[in-house]
């Protein structure tokens, strides 16, 4: 069970701008969570590390900072880095810039970032403001994977076709999208198995 794979999750720091950011540990890799306001970030985030640390709301873009998680697992410490949501509509011109900023310092020269977990709302697939990310995070020079959220509200019989339509339409993902479900615990602990297996496999990964 990923609650046994995953231990003595806690929160190590809070960051609303850049000189904030804490100094990377080359030998403390980094996965970061990114994704659309209303992706379910921080659901997924405390089902994944099995406690309650991610602040949850019906908000949407509730999560505005950068939030270190620093956790053990079978392949060593890790830290799980949660990015504010973007792409809700009812931010200022001024927030928005304020997001870009905040994400652009962090990716910089962030060696310690090994992979971005994009996550996309199964419902919708990659949305124009997805596909911009994905740019993005490439241009960076990063590796993507794409983690579907909120499959508990498309019948389980049309997963596979749908993720199938999903990968074909074009997408940037390191594997094999994993689904997930935060509420109903499904494919958490695929993806904590995933995890696990890839900071141990780092090493002899290819960059893109």
């Amino acid at each position: 069970m990923t609650e046994r794979i995953f231990t003595n999750a806690r929160i190590e720091a809070t960051c609303f701008n850049p000189g904030q950011l804490i100094p990377y540990d080359k030998n403390i890799p980094e996965i970061a969570v990114a994704g659309r306001s209303n992706v379910g970030k921080s659901s997924l985030i405390n089902a994944l590390l099995g406690a309650k640390l991610a602040k949850t709301g019906q908000t949407p873009g509730k999560t505005r900072s950068i939030n270190f998680y620093r956790a053990e697992c079978p392949a060593g410490t890790f830290r799980l880095v949660d990015l504010p949501g973007y792409g809700y509509a009812k931010r200022s011109k001024d927030e928005r810039n304020q997001w870009q900023r905040l994400v652009s310092a962090y990716m910089a020269e962030r060696e310690a970032l090994r992979l971005v977990m994009h996550l996309v709302d199964f419902r919708h697939g990659l949305l124009k403001n997805d596909r911009e990310l994905q740019e993005w995070i490439r241009s960076e020079g990063k590796n993507i994977f794409v983690v579907f959220t909120k499959a508990d509200k498309i019948a389980r019989g049309k997963w596979r076709g749908t993720r199938e339509e999903y990968v074909r339409s074009g997408m940037f993902s390191y594997d094999v999208p994993v689904i997930t479900s935060a509420e109903k615990k499904e494919g958490i602990d695929a993806l904590g198995e995933f995890v696990v297996k890839f900071l141990k496999n780092y090493d002899t990964i290819t960059e893109i």
